[in-house]
């Protein structure tokens, strides 16, 4: 061959992969370019060739193709054209003005999907595998008939401690017991102050012994926390590639037990443990906005591993509100993520209750108002994905409104009848509305707003014009992500 059929796409893209597999039925060899590998100029260039802020997208030498559904219709339903351009792809090199690979020298330099396992033992760590094995925890009963399993008084501690390091008294070994409580290796269960440690009869227990169904329950990491961006950048980078090993050929669904049975999958389980000492609180609202998201995208993946994909509307109950991860000291599911942190507490679709009540330590990690682009980052669910997967506190809005632009360019997000003066929109801002404006109308125009240049905006932008027009909203297909 000639010339060069070119394929952008990024790690975990189903669509993507629906792609590259029907090419090679075709026995059409073609050039992969990962955007997630290089800096953010690649992605610029290519929607300023395409137009298109998707991926993936398909070049035949200088001749855009599209996304994958374009491609898939090119040849069900235009194939004398496709069988033009594969003949000027066999016999003609590429022209000038076909777009080119990136050079080397624009790749990230950090490496997809790894994260590094080894690091320095926290000097706390190993006083706490002595703690374990001091025989101060036990089971400690109240009221005759019953127990607090696996805990130690703070007094015990103390005693134990001023032994255990030869300790000039017992104000040293308290300053001890606060250090420890405020890393995240244990927490007060019973008795007052819960959030200070004293030399007292107060119930203590470490978070790695408490009985919970998060799924980083019973995991501590020995290493000295990292900043959280840098963690949930990591912990995303690596399931997405797992996620992408396991990931049939047609892009249509993922091979949940086999990522089980993984030993990366093991890895990524046992990084999950730095989550449960990391210290959020005082994290800007960036650093919240890229680490929850990248977070609760992970948290996806690793529930469908555990439970398998939710498709009843019980089943997906169940799934986003009590698959969840142990974040300093503190259990987050799918639901207090998206409701109570990314939305500012506010109640999730049918709920009752706010997602965290005043006296929860929870709230200080809340949002100060709620983000809507969040939305557009948590949810893939269109023919096409955003050309992002893992988000990073610096320029993370810039990020969000890529997702968005991305989302709402799919039919699936946004459809334009100008015929009839309509506007469909996504369920999700039927479900959200308060997030995008108080009426139908409104949250039409937040998303005209954050389209980007096109045909379909331009006709959008018509119809509001007019002012009379009509918001539909479309089913929402749910078998899609909870296979994706």
């Amino acid at each position: 061959m000639k010339g060069r059929i070119l394929v952008y796409s990024i790690v975990g893209c189903p669509h993507c992969k629906k792609a590259k597999s029907t090419l090679e039925d075709l026995k059409l060899p073609y050039t992969e370019v990962s955007l997630d590998s290089y800096v953010d100029t690649v992605r610029e260039a290519v929607h300023e060739k395409t137009g298109s802020r998707t991926v993936p997208q398909v070049f035949f030498n200088a001749t855009l193709i599209g996304g994958n559904d374009d491609l898939q219709k090119l040849i069900t339903e235009d194939r004398p054209r496709f069988d033009q351009l594969v003949e000027d792809v066999t016999n003609n090199e590429p022209p000038e003005d076909a777009p080119q690979v990136p050079d080397e020298s624009l790749r990230q330099k950090d490496n997809e999907g790894e994260v590094d396992f080894s690091c320095e033992k926290d000097e706390d760590a190993k006083l706490v595998d002595a703690l374990k094995a001091s025989g101060i925890i036990k089971a400690h009963s109240y009221l005759l008939l019953f127990s607090n399993k696996n805990t130690f008084t703070g007094k015990e501690f103390v005693d134990w401690i001023v032994e255990h390091r030869s300790l000039g008294g017992r104000e040293e070994g308290i300053e001890v017991g606060k250090r420890l409580l405020e890393k995240g290796f244990f927490h007060v269960i019973k008795g007052h102050p819960t959030d200070v440690f004293t030399d007292s009869e107060n119930l203590c227990r470490l978070f790695e012994h408490d009985d919970c169904a998060a799924l980083n329950s019973g995991l501590v990491s020995d290493c000295e926390p990292r900043p959280a961006s840098e963690l949930s950048e990591s912990l995303r980078k690596l399931i997405l590639s797992i996620y992408n090993d396991h990931l049939s050929k047609d892009g249509k669904s993922v091979d949940y037990k086999g990522i089980a049975s993984s030993s990366t999958f093991e890895k990524y389980v046992k990084a999950t443990g730095e989550l449960t000492r990391l210290q959020i609180e005082e994290a800007s609202v960036e650093e919240k906005l890229a680490f929850f998201i990248n977070v609760y995208n992970a948290l996806v993946i690793h529930g469908n591993v555990k439970m398998g994909a939710p498709h009843t509307l019980w089943q997906r109950y169940k799934f986003f509100n009590y698959v969840s991860y142990i974040i300093g000291g503190h259990r987050y599911s799918l639901q207090d993520i998206e409701n109570g942190v990314l939305r500012s507490n506010r109640k999730a679709v049918g709920g009752i209750t706010l997602p965290f009540r005043k006296a929860d330590p929870r709230l200080k990690v809340a949002l100060e108002k709620p983000e809507p682009l969040i939305h557009f980052a948590l949810v893939c669910g269109a023919k096409s994905c955003p050309p992002i997967k893992t988000y990073s506190a610096e320029g993370i809005y810039d990020l969000l409104k890529v997702a968005a632009e991305a989302f709402l360019e799919s039919d699936d997000g946004c459809k334009v009848i100008p015929e009839k003066n309509e506007i469909h929109l996504s369920r999700i801002f039927k479900w959200y509305r308060e997030d995008f404006g108080s009426n139908d109308q409104e949250a039409a125009k937040w998303a005209m707003e954050h389209m980007g240049e096109s045909q379909k905006k331009t006709d959008f932008e018509k119809i509001v014009a007019g002012g009379q027009f009509r918001v539909v909203y479309m089913h929402y297909d749910w078998s899609v992500n909870s296979q994706h």
